[in-house]
């Protein structure tokens, strides 16, 4: 499921004319709903192990680690933004590559100096900032719910997401711009509202840590009803997402709030917690039934360099090619998606090559990079 997430991201980021009919294929839910969840619940459950295991302070040294090297990933991708990409469009006259960094094309210092502070967030950039955060709050949430339940960390995570709802963010924004004079303009901090998108990594976590270390027959189930109450829901917000397109409303509605990907609205929550509802129940069932995707394992087992190389070859098309145009010999977009997965599941075999020896050690190694970013 992490390397699916890979691919639909990558299949949205590319300028190609099937990247809009192929986001959020499965209704009003992108494939960063389920990476950010996927990215939490294995936090939750590796962690959890290493606490058990070495006690919470080696846990949180570990999250602190895991934080620092994604931080370096978003250093070299910034820089590579900032000097190649910058080369290329400006050579090449590309706007769709100046449109990605236009606030630092027009302060070039204060754009540098503020997105190594994460908090100028360039377009495609301003997801790893987010899981930065994530993974040096998480050490102290996860030590107290290890140490006192779950029940307020969850009522909180979800209080915030609601608050968020009704502009949290912009309030402690304009609280900030008038203590500090930030030079940030809001719309340039990133697309991602923290606030809102901590509820699936919360969520993510609870469940991470609540399957560590407990056998599948002792793990909470999902009651029947619940299983094909949210088969019902999932189904109908798939219809109407492949009748409508992106926008449940038409444009300018009021009411597309209600599915605002950025804010994770509530009934696109609805979408994604009854998605999540029937890959739980029906999970073992296709697991039996469906063959193995190893290419997607093997992308999945290295998703934060695997990550990374598609940002680098997002970012290259952009400055290339430019955006999707209907000019293109019908092949060329095709091709170039099939060469993007190609190369992303190249970099995941470099990786799975070079990683410690083989078998179990090993792939629980897999699993804490992952629990820093898919």
């Amino acid at each position: 499921m992490r390397g699916l997430m890979l691919v639909l991201m990558t299949s949205t980021h590319l300028p190609t004319w099937f990247g809009i009919p192929t986001s959020q294929p499965l209704g009003f839910v992108s494939a960063a709903e389920g990476f950010v969840f996927l990215s939490a619940y294995m936090a939750g459950l590796v962690y959890t192990q290493r606490a058990r295991r070495d006690g919470v302070p080696a846990m949180r040294r570990a999250f602190l680690r895991r934080a620092l090297i994604i931080y370096a990933c978003q250093a070299a991708s910034l820089l590579f933004l900032f000097t190649v990409i910058a080369a290329l469009g400006m050579t090449l006259h590309q706007p769709a590559a100046a449109n990605l960094m236009s606030f630092y094309l027009r302060d070039p210092v204060t754009g540098f100096w503020t997105s190594l502070l994460m908090i100028y967030n360039p377009p495609l950039l301003d997801i790893l900032p987010v899981y930065i955060v994530f993974m040096l709050l998480s050490p102290w949430i996860l030590g107290h719910a290890l140490q006192r339940g779950w029940k307020y960390v969850l009522w909180g995570s979800v209080l915030l997401w609601g608050a968020t709802q009704f502009g949290l963010s912009r309030v402690l924004y304009d609280g900030l711009v008038a203590a500090t004079g930030l030079p940030v303009p809001f719309g340039e901090t990133g697309a991602f509202e923290t606030f809102a998108w901590q509820l699936p990594w919360a969520l993510g976590m609870w469940m991470g840590a609540t399957h560590a270390g407990a056998p599948r027959e002792r793990r909470p189930a999902v009651p029947k009803w619940a299983a094909y109450g949210a088969l019902g829901v999932a189904c109908a917000f798939f219809l109407w997402r492949h009748t409508t397109g992106l926008e449940a409303f038409p444009g300018g509605d009021p009411l597309n709030a209600l599915f605002d990907k950025w804010h994770i609205g509530p009934l696109r929550l609805l979408n994604f917690i009854a998605l999540l509802t029937v890959t739980v129940y029906f999970g073992p069932w296709l697991k039996r039934h469906l063959p193995r995707m190893r290419v997607l394992e093997t992308m999945g087992a290295a998703s934060l360099p695997v990550f990374c190389a598609h940002l680098v070859i997002v970012l290259v098309a952009l400055a290339v090619f430019g955006e999707s145009n209907p000019s293109r010999p019908i092949w060329f977009d095709p091709a170039m998606f099939v060469f993007s997965i190609a190369a992303m599941y190249l970099v995941a075999r470099i990786v799975q090559a070079g990683g410690p020896g083989k078998g179990p050690r090993r792939r629980r190694g897999g699993a804490g990079s992952l629990s820093a970013l898919s």
